[in-house]
């Protein structure tokens, strides 16, 4: 048998036991119901909602394509993910949905490029967490009278995680008091998060430099499957 025929024999095999290479699969945001109406998009994907770990990728849109601009490793709550609406504050839990991201603040000084609104962390500066509060979900600089500071984060406390950070706007706009409080990506601490969503300080000075506010960006956050599957938001 000819060199040839041997060759074509052996891909007629390939493909009809169904292992010939298919078709790239859609990158990650072209999959959603949804990616904000932005040409940047922020995904932060774990495999279940008992994880605590995954991967925090940042994309662009450019001619009609999505296009991975960075990823890093990401951690969770350390009670997993739930389903946003259904959050409860306390809880550990990250919550899952499509959320905008008001502004950027850190205790270092922002990333040489910055282009988000980027407000400077000072002893003064706190957010918001009491639910009997008229600033609920707000960052405050000073804490207002009627805002308890054990009920409140006092932003320079956490020198680590934030030394950078991202405001994610769940329960922001019109929030539901006892739902959450207080949600950021930032950078890693020790372990899991309180809710949050973290990524090494690297990987969190490139999103700020990679950050456009003229484009839009939104963070999505979800599973790879089930009722908390990115794809929904």
């Amino acid at each position: 048998m000819r060199p040839g025929v041997v060759v074509a024999l052996v891909s007629a095999s390939v493909c009809v036991l169904g292992l010939a290479p298919g078709p790239e699969p859609a990158p990650l945001p072209s999959q959603l119901a949804d990616t904000g109406g932005g040409t940047q998009l922020i995904t932060a994907q774990a495999a279940d909602t008992a994880a605590t770990s995954g991967t925090v990728t940042w994309w662009d849109l450019r001619d009609g394509q999505w296009v991975q601009a960075g990823s890093a490793p990401a951690r969770f709550g350390a009670k997993g993910l739930v389903e946003g609406q259904s959050r409860t504050q306390g809880t550990n839990t990250t919550p899952t949905g499509l959320y905008r991201l008001p502004f950027a603040f850190g205790i270092k000084t922002a990333p040489s490029g910055t282009r988000v609104e980027y407000r400077p962390v000072k002893e003064s500066s706190w957010w918001c967490e009491d639910v009997d509060s008229t600033e609920y979900n707000r960052w405050v600089d000073p804490l207002p009278a009627d805002c308890r500071a054990s009920e409140s984060e006092q932003l320079s406390s956490y020198g680590t995680q934030y030394a950078y950070g991202l405001v994610i706007g769940f329960n922001y706009d019109e929030p539901v008091r006892g739902r959450g409080a207080g949600i950021f990506l930032h950078v890693n601490g020790k372990a899991a998060t309180a809710g949050c969503v973290s990524v090494p300080e690297d990987a969190m000075q490139r999103i700020l430099e990679w950050a456009d506010p003229g484009r839009k960006p939104h963070v999505a956050i979800g599973t790879t499957d089930g009722a908390t599957a990115i794809t929904r938001y």
